[in-house]
């Protein structure tokens, strides 16, 4: 941030009194101006036994495959954007399960947040942000071709649950970014 969005002055950067960060100030009017992550929601989207997912049509990670998720907007619940998110990239009606995992992605400064969720029928299509969807067996994930560290994650732990026959909330950190290109991390 270069300017104040409250006055348009240019910004200072320095540890506001009673902080103990650097964050953009503005000299004119006082303004703190605060950034933090930004949150990412989604759906593990299933119908008897297959899972939905989405071939990106957009950067970071074209053609590669993902579960529907993207960024909450603001007036929204995380619930009311996983749904969303659903439905713009895979055109897929769902009913929302439990929250499933949670991942603090640290080189983007997102935090990743997935639904289980059950499909209301086989009716699905690519969104804008879609190149393809298709549904797949646990056996035909094309795990090679998976855009994120965390899609990649929620799939294996939501097959080991299922194998199980016992869903629990899974959270974590994501650091090792040696596999994501760099302009994976562009928000």
């Amino acid at each position: 941030m270069k300017f104040c969005s409250e006055c348009g002055t240019p910004v200072e950067k320095k540890i506001p009194e009673g902080d103990n960060k650097e964050r953009a100030v503005c000299p004119n009017c006082g303004a703190i101006h605060y950034v933090n992550p930004k949150i990412v929601v989604g759906t593990i989207p299933t119908y008897k036994g297959k899972v939905l997912l989405c071939k990106r049509a957009i950067e970071p990670r074209y053609g590669f495959w993902t579960l529907p998720a993207g960024f909450m907007e603001l007036n929204e619940t995380t619930h009311q954007g996983a749904m969303r998110e659903t439905w713009e990239e895979a055109q897929a009606k769902v009913e929302l399960g439990p929250l499933f995992t949670v991942f603090d992605v640290m080189m983007a400064q997102q935090v990743h947040m997935f639904y289980r969720a059950e499909m209301s029928s086989p009716d699905f299509g690519a969104g804008v942000e879609s190149l393809d969807v298709k549904m797949f067996a646990e056996e035909d994930i094309p795990w090679d071709e998976l855009a994120f560290k965390t899609v990649s994650k929620t799939l294996k732990l939501f097959f080991k649950d299922r194998a199980a026959g016992q869903y629990t909330l899974h959270t974590g950190d994501v650091f090792d970014h040696t596999d994501w290109p760099q302009s994976s991390f562009k928000v």
